[in-house]
């Protein structure tokens, strides 16, 4: 059948975005404090100020007649639904959040919080921070307590040799120092 006689859903768009990552089943959503704050904070300025700027941004293009060619109140519906369903995942991940706090522990082995630098085979020297899911950010060095990085990693001490299994293949990494920092 030609796609000219099927019918589009209604309020479906072609550039919708992604899913958010579900949460895995029997996993708990670890989060450090400043994480969890981030997501609070998040939260508060989409309900404070982002949706209802953009209620009165679709409440005045709707007021000016012809919705059906209304670039701005088209726009405005679609980022209004982007935003609640960002609410709708914020409160549902904060629900089930765990808030491990494990600044300024005096620990020589790898856990939940910690900051770890490690050296691969090849000398380089970096740092990573191991996060919750929520917080997981590579240009920071913050990595997810369930990547491989991190399994591989937990409960690893000082000067042990780990091995990292990856798609390319296996590393070893050495683990050169262990920090529990308050992580911004």
């Amino acid at each position: 059948m030609s796609k000219a006689f099927t019918k589009e859903q209604d309020g479906a768009e072609e550039d919708e975005p992604a899913p958010e990552p579900e949460q895995p089943q029997g996993v708990k959503n670890y989060i450090t404090p400043a994480g969890y704050a981030r997501m609070q904070a998040e939260l508060k300025r989409l309900l404070d100020v982002d949706r209802p700027e953009t209620v009165n941004a679709v409440h005045w293009a709707a007021l000016n007649g012809d919705r059906s060619e209304n670039g701005d109140y088209i726009y405005g519906k679609k980022r209004l639904r982007e935003i609640d369903r960002r609410i709708r995942f914020l409160i549902k991940r904060m629900e089930i959040a765990e808030v491990v706090d494990s600044a300024g522990q005096d620990q020589d082995r790898v856990f939940f919080g910690a900051t770890v630098s490690v050296r691969d085979a090849g000398g380089e020297l970096r740092s990573l921070s191991i996060v919750g899911m929520d917080e997981v950010d590579p240009t920071r060095g913050r990595v997810s307590w369930v990547s491989p990085i991190a399994r591989a990693l937990i409960k690893a001490r000082e000067g042990d040799t780990v091995m990292l299994r990856t798609p390319a293949g296996a590393e070893q990494l050495e683990v050169v120092e262990v920090r529990y920092l308050e992580l911004p």
